[in-house]
C-alpha cells in the first residue's frame, strides 16, 4: 500500500475513533484498514493505537504521528489546489432531514452537479442526527438547536413549530382560543416522542416561560405526510414545522392557529466536522447550499 495512502488511513482511524468508522469514512473495507495500521505500526515499529471497550485511543506515539500526518496531508492539499480554476472532483456525503431534504436540498445539489461534473454526491436522508465522523458525512443540514460540539455551523434561516388545522374542520368544531383547549379538540400527533405533549410560551405575557399541554391524540404517525393528509382532510389539529405548510398556509387549505402561544424559531444550519483544512469541493458544497437555502421564501431570515 502507498505510505501516503497509509497516512490518510490512520488519520480517518483517528478522526472517527474506530477501525469500522474509518472504513466507512474512506469507503473501504475493514479489513484493509485494519492491515493499514498494521503496517504503519511496524514501520514505525511501536503501537499507535490502544483498543478500549467502545473507541480506539492514540498511544503517544500516535498523537505525534498524527499531528505530522494531518501537516502532511495538509500541504499536499495546498499543493494540489494552487489553481483554483481546477474542476472540482471527489465525493460528497450529506445528510438531510428527510422531508427538507427531499423538496429543499435533492433540488439543489442537482443543480450544483449539472456546475460540477466531476464530482459524485450521496444524499443520506436522516432525521436523527448521525455522528458526522462515524458515518463518514462531510456536511449535514439540521433544524433545531445543536449541542456545543466544536463542529462549524452556519445558519441559513430558521423555522417554526405551528399549530394548523383546514377551514373546514375549524367551521365543524371551533378555534381554540389558548393552547389548554386543545383538550377539547380532535389531536394529529406526528412528533417521535414518549410523551404526549406539545409545549407553548404565552408572548402577550411578561413571563413568557414555556408550559406544557398533555394531549390524548385521535392519531398518532410517525411521519409528517401522514399526519399532513390527515389535517388536510379535515380530521384534527397538527403541529408540523412552518416550512412543511407553507404552501398550504398561502393559498388557505390550512390556518395557522394560536400564533401568539408558537416557541422561538428553530435554526436551520449547515455543519462540518471542522473548518481546518476543508476539502475545496466541501467549501464550494456549503458556499453554494448556504445561498440558495437561505433564498427560500419557505425559510425565515436569520435574525443577527
Amino acid at each position: 500500500m502507498d505510505r501516503f495512502d497509509e497516512l490518510q488511513i490512520f488519520v480517518a482511524i483517528l478522526d472517527a475513533g474506530s477501525l469500522s468508522g474509518a472504513a466507512r469514512r474512506l469507503r473501504r473495507s475493514a479489513p484493509a484498514v485494519t492491515r493499514a495500521l498494521a503496517a504503519l505500526e511496524e514501520r514505525v515499529g511501536t503501537r499507535l493505537v490502544e483498543r478500549t471497550t467502545r473507541r480506539l485511543a492514540p498511544t503517544e506515539a500516535g498523537l505525534r504521528l498524527g499531528e505530522m500526518a494531518r501537516r502532511v496531508l495538509a500541504d499536499y492539499d495546498d499543493a494540489v489546489r494552487e489553481d483554483d480554476n481546477a474542476p472540482l472532483r471527489g465525493s460528497l456525503r450529506i445528510t438531510v432531514p428527510t422531508v427538507f431534504g427531499r423538496r429543499h436540498v435533492a433540488p439543489a445539489m442537482i443543480d450544483f452537479l449539472d456546475l460540477h461534473p466531476a464530482l459524485q454526491v450521496e444524499l443520506v436522508f436522516n432525521d436523527r442526527n448521525l455522528d458526522m465522523i462515524e458515518h463518514g458525512l462531510d456536511l449535514a443540514v439540521r433544524i433545531g438547536a445543536l449541542p456545543d460540539t466544536g463542529m462549524m455551523a452556519r445558519q441559513v434561516g430558521q423555522v417554526r413549530r405551528v399549530l394548523v388545522a383546514s377551514p373546514a374542520y375549524l367551521a365543524r368544531r371551533g378555534s381554540p382560543a389558548s393552547p389548554r383547549e386543545l383538550d377539547t379538540h380532535d389531536i394529529i400527533f406526528a412528533e417521535q416522542r414518549a410523551t404526549r405533549e406539545w409545549r407553548f410560551r404565552d408572548d402577550a405575557r411578561a413571563d413568557t416561560r414555556e408550559f406544557a399541554v398533555r394531549l390524548a391524540p385521535r392519531l398518532i404517525v410517525n411521519e409528517i405526510d401522514t399526519m399532513l393528509l390527515a389535517v388536510l382532510a379535515g380530521r384534527g389539529i397538527g403541529r408540523p414545522l412552518s416550512y412543511q405548510v407553507a404552501e398550504q398556509l398561502a393559498d388557505g387549505a390550512l390556518v395557522r392557529l394560536l400564533p401568539g402561544y408558537e416557541l422561538a424559531p428553530l435554526p436551520v444550519q449547515l455543519l462540518v466536522p471542522s473548518a481546518r483544512h476543508m476539502a475545496p469541493r466541501v467549501r464550494a458544497c456549503i458556499d453554494f447550499l448556504a445561498r440558495r437555502l437561505a433564498a427560500l421564501p419557505v425559510l425565515d431570515p436569520t435574525v443577527a
